[in-house]
Order: structure tokens, then C-alpha cells, then sequence
């Protein structure tokens, strides 16, 4: 086997070592493999045009994969689509063919592509251009984004064939000034929605939004384009497009696309203290199965959930490489780089130059990396679909592929590292969206207002508007003439909408180590526990100590150190409930489903030192409190059982429970685990009762906690069933968490409290 050299190792040779080496096999409590599949292909189209046929002959597509060649069909029959395969499927040409067909057809027809990220719609310009040049036809296919010239947006406005984009830019720079795009919303005919996964919780809430005003112009303008959406695996692909749509849906599933074999190891890190459940630390484990993949040059990826432990894993595998004659390339990879970062190291991931890549899962979606052979996860990515998503990274569609997931200690994580059936046999997780969530609808209103006029009865993704439309009236938004309301204030409100989150505004990262540059970004609400004063901030592999963060301005300045250790931030937070929407009784529980307010305050943050992550300190944080209007679902427990015991044990034992259910709750979201919050109180201000609160982290709610609510009685046989499998004594990690948190008794009294509530 070749040691750090470019060439790629033998990955089936070296996973057939791999099995004889004990100390690593004793870890894995799960090999899978999934055998090599054969393409199941369909000869091109014959109403083809000669040139699109010769096109794609040149670049070796003499037929088409069976959902392909399905998808071709429906759209050419006027019917909307969702195709739905896995990563590397060729979803691309399931859109790309019909459109250019009609393109040659009707000269003057128009086509609008929407891509989460810019570096999406990117590569899909490079894609369309060369086919465009293969077939020696003048198809013109332009990105419009924030880094499109000035200059080129005119001829884009008026000669653009294809317009590739992004919600966002749709939301603020095209609707708005639709008047600039008469060409386009005249002659529309189709508008691909790809990644179509990706648009749930807050972000697809808004885009559902975006898309009803967008529809609303083209209907002004004459046109009435098709629907064609792709997607990776998920549960509700038809309904979430419908949706998102607002049309009728056709579903294509019927993937024809060849696969590699490809190895999926489950991996669980040695327990080093069984009495308190403490494993070896995954963030170590992940460092030494991807070293050993790196030294023997096979092209790997590392995932990992948060930006922290992108930066940790970086820098332990780039000192692994520092000494190294031929060492390969290791690179970050995360949201808060800048653009011109990302796309330099996207480059070099396609070349082979850069040979790991350690990434959060902005490298998840559709970006054309190239093929790499193997997949490093650092802790279960959170939804089933995700790490389908993640694990197809690796593996070209003829050669074999393998894909480790490291547990961490969570209890989510044990569950499934311990159920490997779970994971192989289970649908992946319902996108959820909600895109009549009032402060989201009421922004979108505002702004499709601005763009024209409402007519009386006129409706808004089938909510009808006029309570809405008086109330801007009254708050002098809108001006009332006859059955019309018109936008009467001077400002432009989609500058001031962000449909990233419902929060406004980023805080941006600024390094003043040489100078002033701007080094990167993150969200307002992460922003108290990442860049506050004193806060390590690790970019590329860098350190930087946060001096200061002008919370108002929403700007952190740093500054470049070298210290053996990282911080970790803490939250207090408050909960009271505002109104209740919902309510069901389960054995001795009180369930409920309503509208909550939050209050949120850093109080301290610990430093941790770099390789042992032993704490060594620790410092208060002085930042304003947040407030948080949301909604939330809530059961209690009866009185009877609070006074079975003292407010110690009842503290013990709601902690631990609220422990387990928070790490396995998103496994009937589709959503970051940051994404759902839990709160217990001993005695609730609403009842007196010990309950358990779970809130959406967004304002206004997007749905998570009610599908919670739903599922409520699964949601407890699940813990129930965590805290029952796992092996330590008192409570650990992976269950209810550790002995100093809830207590010697902390698990015993768990378990004892879903007995006892009699609802399972």
C-alpha cells in the first residue's frame, strides 16, 4: 500500500486488512455492505434534437438512466415533477434535458433555476455552458447573484435564456424589480427547484413564500411556468414539493442510476470508565480512522455537526501530516468562510490536489467535488437522510466506497450505533415546513405588496388577506383606494427580511491581527455563545481570541493567538407559556401544544484544553438577554407523582429524561438538533407541575414541536428503550448524562418516572 503519495490506495485491499486488525474491529458494531448495482438505462428520447442528441453523445450519454428518461416524459407531457434518487444519480439531466429541449424548440422561452448556494448554482452554469458549446447553439446561461457585475446584470435581465439563482437573490433583487425582468416572466416556462430537501423549517417556510410571489407575477405577466424539483431521499418528497409549490406534484423514484460497493462501518469508540459510561472521545477516534485513510492516499471526507469541531478536527490531522516529506493537502470546509475559500478549495478537492477535506455539512449538498473514496462522520449527522447524503460524498459509481460513523457519547448517537436495523430499515425523516407561520407570512405579504398591488379576494397561498392587509393599513404600511391596497412607505422591505432565519442580521468576524479584513460570519443567535468577548474563535485551523463584540453593530474583533485550548459557552433559560392550542391526557400525563415565550442569557463559558478536553477555566459573559416568541409542546407529570418525591430527586429525574429526549427527538424531525430546544421546570409557573418543555428555536414556530406533540407516546417508548439498553451503572452520556448532572440515582429515577406516568 502507497504511503502519502497522490495515488489513490487499493480501498478494498486495505478494508480487507482492516478486518484483521483486532484493537479497531473491537470497536465496530456493525459491517454493511451494500453490493455493487448495474444501470438500468433507456435509449435517448427520438423527438431528441439532433444537436441536444449529439451534445450528449460527446459526453459519452448515448442513453438515459430509467428516472431520467421518466422525468423527460412527465415534464413533456406538462405535468410538475419531483425527482427523488440518491447523491450522484445524474438528477441533473432529469431538468437540464427538457429545458434545452424546449429552448431549441422555442427560441424565445425562458427558464428560472433556484439553488440553496451559489456555489451550486455555479457549477450548474459551467454545466449547462458546455453543453450549450457542444451543440454550437447561443443558449445563454448566467448565475445572477451577489457577485454578478453590475455591468452583466442588464444582459442578463434581457437576453438570460437561463437564469440560475438563489431564494435569496430571487427575494430581494428580482421580484422586487420584476419590471427590469419583462422578458423573463413573459416567456417563463419552467423554474427548477433543486436540493429541494434542503427548503425546510424557517428557511423552507420562507422560500414556500417566496415561491407564491413569484408565481403571483408570472400569472400578471401572462405565464404559467412547470414545476421541476429534485431531491434527495426523504419521506414526504410529493407532499413537501406540493407544499413548497403550491401545485400538484408528479413523484419519479424509479432510479436507474449504477453503484460502487459500498461499506458502511459503524463505530463505537472504546469505553474508558464503564461505571460512569465515559467513551474515548469521538473527535480523537474520527482524527485516527481518517489519519489512517490519509496515510494510505485514499481522497476522504470528514463530516462533522458543528464548526468548532470542524476546526479541532483540521488542526489534529493537519499536525498529524505536519512532519510529512509528501504530506496531502487537508482542508476546512464550513458556513463563515468566504466564497472566494470555498470555491478555491471546491477546486481543489475535483483536482486531487487537496486529499481530505474536513467539513459541517455545507459540503453536504449537490457541489461537484469530484468522487472521493471514503466518508469519516464524527457523531450521527442527526436525520437519517443527511447521512445518506453525507456517506454519498464518497464513492464513484463503479469503484468501492466506505463510510465510518463515529459515535460520540450522546444518547441519539448510542441508539443508533447499538440499532444498526433502525437506521437500514427506517424512511428517512418528513421535511416539515409552515409557511402560514404568521411573521413569516405577514413579511412575505409586505413584500409582495411592494411588488403589486392586492386585489379584493385575491388570496395568498390559499390564505385569504384582508384581516391582514387592514392591519398594514392601520399600521400605515398599505394605503386602501377602492378594492385595491398599494405599498405606501418609502422603504423596500425585502432588504430587511432575511429568509436564512428569522432573526435579521449576521454578525460579522473581523480580524485585526495585520490591519482589518473580514474573515467570516455567523448567525445572531449563535453569535452570544461562539464570538463573545474572551471566546476562542478557530477559522482554517487558526486561532483567534474574540477582544471584542459590538452587539449592537453586530461585529466581533479578533485577534490571532496561539493557545492550547478552546471555549465552550453556557445558556440559562427561562420559559412561560402564553396560550395553549392543543391538549390530550396520556395515562398520568398532561400533554399540550401552544405558544411560549423564551428568554435566553449566556452566563459562562469554560475553556477546554485542545487533545485531553479537560476543562482548565472558566469566565462570565456579559451580553443582553434574547428574547423568543415561539411555540412549544409540553407534558406534566400529576401531582401525585411530585409528591412521591423531594424536589432533588424530581429535579434528578426530569433532567435525565429531558436529557434522552432531546438528542433523540430529531428522529422524527428533519432538523439540526440545534434546531429543537428542551427546558424542564420542577414546578411549572402555568400549573405547579413538574413538566417538560420542548420549543422551536425560531420565532413564530416552524412545526417541529407540534409534529413532537404527535408523536408523543413513540417519542417516550424510545427513551424509555435508550435508557433501558444502556450498560452503565448510574446514568452516563449516552442516556440521561453524566453522574454529576443528574445525580447516583439520576437514571433509576428516569425510567421509574415514565413508568410510573402509567402513558406507554
Amino acid at each position: 500500500m502507497n504511503r502519502w503519495t497522490g495515488r489513490a490506495a487499493d480501498l478494498d485491499e486495505w478494508l480487507h486488512e482492516l478486518r484483521k486488525q483486532p484493537e479497531l474491529m473491537d470497536n465496530v458494531t456493525h459491517w454493511h455492505t451494500i453490493p455493487p448495482r448495474e444501470a438500468r438505462c433507456e435509449a435517448l428520447p427520438e423527438e431528441l434534437d439532433p444537436r441536444l442528441a449529439a451534445a450528449l453523445r460527446k459526453k459519452g450519454i448515448g442513453e438515459l438512466y430509467t428516472h431520467q428518461s421518466d422525468c423527460y416524459r412527465a415534464v413533456r407531457a406538462g405535468r410538475n415533477v419531483v425527482a427523488v434518487t440518491p447523491t450522484a444519480s445524474g438528477k441533473t439531466l432529469c431538468y437540464n434535458l427538457p429545458v434545452l429541449q424546449s429552448l431549441l424548440e422555442h427560441e424565445a422561452g425562458r427558464a428560472l433555476y433556484l439553488f440553496p448556494t451559489k456555489a451550486l448554482a455555479q457549477d450548474q452554469v459551467a454545466e449547462l455552458q458546455e453543453l450549450a458549446d457542444l451543440m454550437e447553439v447561443d443558449i445563454k446561461t448566467h448565475t445572477y447573484d451577489g457577485d454578478t457585475p453590475p455591468t452583466v446584470r442588464q444582459a442578463i435581465r434581457n437576453a438570460g435564456h437561463i437564469v440560475v439563482t438563489n431564494p435569496d437573490m430571487l427575494h430581494s433583487a428580482i421580484l422586487p424589480h420584476h419590471t427590469k425582468w419583462v422578458k423573463l416572466f413573459e416567456n417563463i416556462r419552467y423554474i427548477i427547484i433543486d436540493e429541494l430537501h434542503s427548503y425546510r423549517g424557517v428557511f423552507g417556510s420562507h422560500v414556500a413564500n417566496v415561491v407564491r410571489r413569484l408565481k403571483r407575477i408570472c400569472r400578471f405577466y401572462g405565464s404559467n411556468p412547470q414545476f421541476i424539483c429534485a431531491s434527495a431521499t426523504i419521506d414526504n418528497p410529493r407532499e413537501h414539493a406540493e407544499r413548497l409549490t403550491g401545485e400538484e406534484v408528479a413523484l419519479i423514484d424509479n432510479n436507474g442510476a449504477p453503484m460502487g460497493e459500498k461499506h458502511f462501518v459503524f463505530y463505537n469508540p472504546p469505553v474508558v470508565n464503564r461505571q460512569l459510561g465515559i467513551r474515548r472521545s469521538s473527535v480523537l477516534e474520527t482524527r485516527k480512522l481518517a489519519g489512517m485513510l490519509l496515510q494510505q492516499g485514499v481522497q476522504t471526507i470528514v463530516f462533522a455537526r458543528s464548526r468548532v469541531r470542524v476546526e479541532l478536527l483540521l488542526t489534529y490531522l493537519q499536525d498529524l501530516i505536519r512532519d510529512k516529506v509528501e504530506a496531502p493537502s487537508i482542508r476546512g470546509y464550513r458556513g463563515g468562510y468566504l466564497p472566494k475559500l470555498r470555491r478555491e478549495i471546491e477546486r481543489g478537492l475535483r483536482s486531487g490536489e487537496i486529499r481530505g477535506v474536513v467539513s459541517t455539512n455545507a459540503l453536504e449538498l449537490g457541489i461537484d467535488i469530484g468522487q472521493l473514496q471514503a466518508c469519516v462522520l464524527n457523531g450521527y449527522p442527526g436525520t437519517v437522510a443527511s447521512t445518506w447524503q453525507q456517506s454519498g460524498r464518497a464513492g464513484r459509481r463503479q469503484t468501492s466506497s466506505v463510510t465510518f460513523m463515529v459515535a460520540s457519547s450522546n444518547p441519539l448517537d448510542q441508539y443508533m450505533i447499538q440499532n444498526p436495523d433502525f437506521f437500514f430499515n427506517r424512511a428517512p425523516e418528513r421535511a416539515l415546513i409552515h409557511p402560514d407561520n404568521l411573521l413569516i407570512l405577514i413579511d412575505h405579504v409586505k413584500c409582495a405588496a411592494y411588488e403589486l398591488p392586492f386585489q379584493a379576494g385575491e388570496t395568498f397561498g390559499g390564505e385569504r388577506l384582508e384581516d391582514m392587509l387592514e392591519f398594514l393599513v392601520e399600521e400605515k404600511v398599505l394605503h386602501r383606494a377602492g378594492s385595491r391596497w398599494y405599498w405606501m412607505e418609502q422603504s423596500f422591505p425585502a432588504h430587511n427580511i432575511s429568509l436564512r432565519s428569522a432573526a435579521q442580521e449576521n454578525v460579522i468576524i473581523i480580524d485585526m491581527t495585520n490591519g482589518s479584513r473580514v474573515l467570516g460570519e455567523v448567525d445572531r443567535f449563535s453569535a452570544p455563545t461562539l464570538v463573545h468577548e474572551e471566546a476562542i474563535y478557530i477559522h482554517e485551523g487558526v486561532q483567534y481570541q474574540v477582544e471584542k463584540l459590538d452587539y449592537p453593530e453586530k461585529k466581533a474583533y479578533v485577534r490571532e493567538v496561539n493557545v492550547d485550548y478552546y471555549t465552550d459557552a453556557s445558556l440559562a433559560v427561562e420559559l412561560k407559556v402564553l396560550h395553549m392550542d392543543k391538549e390530550r391526557q396520556s395515562g398520568e400525563l398532561l400533554r399540550q401544544y401552544g405558544e411560549v415565550t423564551v428568554n435566553a442569557k449566556p452566563t459562562i463559558f469554560k475553556k477546554i484544553r485542545l487533545r485531553t478536553h479537560e476543562n482548565i477555566g472558566s469566565g462570565p459573559i456579559h451580553l443582553p438577554e434574547e428574547e423568543l416568541h415561539t411555540t412549544g409542546y409540553w407534558f406534566s407529570f400529576s401531582e401525585e407523582a411530585a409528591s412521591r418525591r423531594g424536589t432533588n430527586e424530581m429535579q434528578f429525574a426530569l433532567l435525565g429524561l429531558a436529557n434522552v429526549l432531546v438528542h433523540i427527538a430529531p428522529l422524527y424531525l428533519m432538523c439540526d438538533p440545534m434546531d429543537i430546544r428542551v427546558v424542564p421546570q420542577v414546578k411549572a409557573v402555568h400549573t405547579q407541575r413538574p413538566t417538560i418543555y420542548f420549543y422551536d428555536r425560531y420565532p413564530g414556530g416552524v412545526g417541529l414541536s407540534e409534529r413532537l406533540f404527535e408523536v408523543h407516546d413513540e417519542l417516550l417508548r424510545q427513551a424509555k428503550s435508550v435508557i433501558q439498553s444502556c450498560t452503565c451503572l448510574s446514568g452516563c452520556p449516552a442516556c440521561v448524562g453524566p453522574i454529576e448532572e443528574v445525580g447516583l440515582l439520576g437514571k433509576s429515577q428516569a425510567l421509574q418516572l415514565i413508568e410510573e406516568a402509567g402513558a406507554l
